[in-house]
């Protein structure tokens, strides 16, 4: 009967071993339903708040469409200037590149030619060699 008994206190404590370690598992999966649930709630309000502003984006672009297509062209003529200065830009690009990096000369001052002159001021009367002008008359 001792046999028995050791062996049914054996399975006593497995037993409440078994259910402490289920209570453990079962607060476990608790905490993390509750995190979840809070994952949830929180990926529910980015979610909201991206919509919205998805909206907000939309509206802003149908909007700036619109008043792009009441808009009219600029003339030919200037689009066909305005194309040739950009491609004028792109064509000196490699020339202005190596200056710009420190590398190079100045893409104006050319092997051969020297380097400009700042512009002086706009020369007077004087310079040019005419007569001064007359002074303003008072009234008598």
């Amino acid at each position: 009967m001792s046999a028995s008994l050791s062996e049914e206190t054996e399975l006593i404590e497995k037993h409440e071993e078994i259910l402490g370690r289920r209570a453990e598992l079962l607060e476990q999966m608790e905490s993390c339903r509750e995190q979840l649930k809070i994952q949830r709630r929180q990926q529910l309000k980015e979610r909201e708040a991206a919509r919205l502003r998805n909206t907000t984006l939309l509206q802003d672009l149908q909007k700036t469409e619109d008043r792009l297509r009441g808009r009219q062209l600029p003339h030919p003529n200037l689009l066909a200037l305005e194309t040739r200065y950009w491609e004028s830009v792109e064509e000196s690009i490699p020339a202005w590149e190596c200056f710009l990096l420190g590398k190079g000369p100045h893409p104006a001052h050319g092997p051969g030619q020297p380097p400009r002159r700042a512009k002086q001021k706009a020369s007077t009367a004087k310079d040019q060699g005419l007569p001064p002008r007359p002074k303003p008359r008072t009234a008598r």
